[in-house]
């Protein structure tokens, strides 16, 4: 009987989608391949589930029923025959998610979904090697899985569009925000977005318009507090599109568009200072607090979760 999901790669991603899943009903199975950190999947599940239950989004009886309805394996060849779904959430590497494609395609019956979490590669490329693309799709979840509510559905020229509306209805199902992106071209949607706050923001700091604090600042005490219900597009319309096209006529010659990163990117890795990870970036780590930014983090998170839910 098919009635499991199962979500290949026990990292952080894997075990936050794997608790998603879960939670919504469904006999889970995390496979990771590597027997010690199989051997470390269930704790870091129950530790997703117990930061939910945490913050109250979910119940003790909740996190218990989620947990009873996992499974850890260190690989998924017998077990084939019981998925209806499968998540790829492991390391990013063209290679190596090529390899995991084809071998699923060949082992799991036609009709049954194979969707990638990747972030920064383009599932046509990953599904080169595979028999049947029109079964498969990138669902590319936000960090944090268990709680960013956002869901990239992501279509090759190959994709099924019964698939992909099959992969939206299904995470929709699940609780989460899905978007479907209809081309798969680099930086699917919303890391396009992103991409290019970052290049202006890392320019103004370049050209000396204002310090990291204050771009920093300015997006988070400014647009960015009203994102979660006031979209980008949304603030055209309110606003007007006609003042929105006369405002752009006027910044958007200003603005950085350049096709690489800048040199502010490229010194900073040049020196060695890559962030938090070495201690220094466009912020000193030895004095900015890490741990405590990343829980407030999580504790706006979920505030918003209480006062927003995702579409239907």
């Amino acid at each position: 009987m098919r009635d499991s999901v199962m979500v290949v790669g026990g990292g952080m991603m894997g075990s936050g989608i794997a608790a998603v899943s879960a939670l919504a009903g469904n006999p889970t199975i995390l496979v990771e391949s590597s027997s010690s950190a199989c051997e470390k999947c269930p704790e870091r599940v129950d530790g997703v589930l117990a930061e939910l239950e945490r913050y109250e989004l979910i119940s003790p009886e909740e996190r218990l029923q989620a947990m009873a309805r996992m499974r850890f394996e260190e690989s998924y060849e017998d077990l084939c025959g019981e998925v209806f779904f499968v998540i790829e959430a492991i390391v990013e590497k063209l290679e190596a998610k090529q390899a995991l494609f084809a071998d699923l395609d060949a082992r799991l019956p036609q009709e049954v979904p194979i969707v990638s979490n990747t972030s920064g590669l383009r599932i046509t490329e990953i599904t080169s090697l595979v028999r049947h693309p029109e079964r498969t799709a990138t669902a590319h979840f936000w960090f944090p899985a268990h709680l960013v509510p956002l869901v990239e559905v992501v279509m090759s020229e190959s994709t099924s569009p019964d698939i992909a509306s099959w992969v939206v209805d299904t995470l929709k199902a699940w609780g989460k925000a899905p978007v479907l992106v209809r081309r798969d071209l680099p930086g699917q949607l919303a890391n396009r977005i992103l991409q290019a706050v970052i290049r202006e923001a890392s320019n103004i700091v370049e050209i000396g318009l204002a310090s990291p604090e204050d771009v920093d600042t300015a997006v988070k005490m400014g647009m960015g507090i009203r994102l979660p219900v006031w979209g980008p597009l949304e603030h055209v319309d309110a606003v007007g599109v006609d003042l929105c096209n006369a405002v752009q006529n006027t910044v958007l010659p200003g603005i950085s568009d350049s096709h690489e990163a800048n040199a502010t990117f490229k010194k900073l890795v040049a020196d060695g200072n890559l962030g938090y990870k070495t201690g220094k970036g466009f912020y000193d780590w030895k004095v900015k607090d890490m741990t405590a930014l990343a829980t407030l983090r999580n504790e706006f998170i979920v505030h918003a979760l209480k006062k927003i839910k995702p579409r239907k």
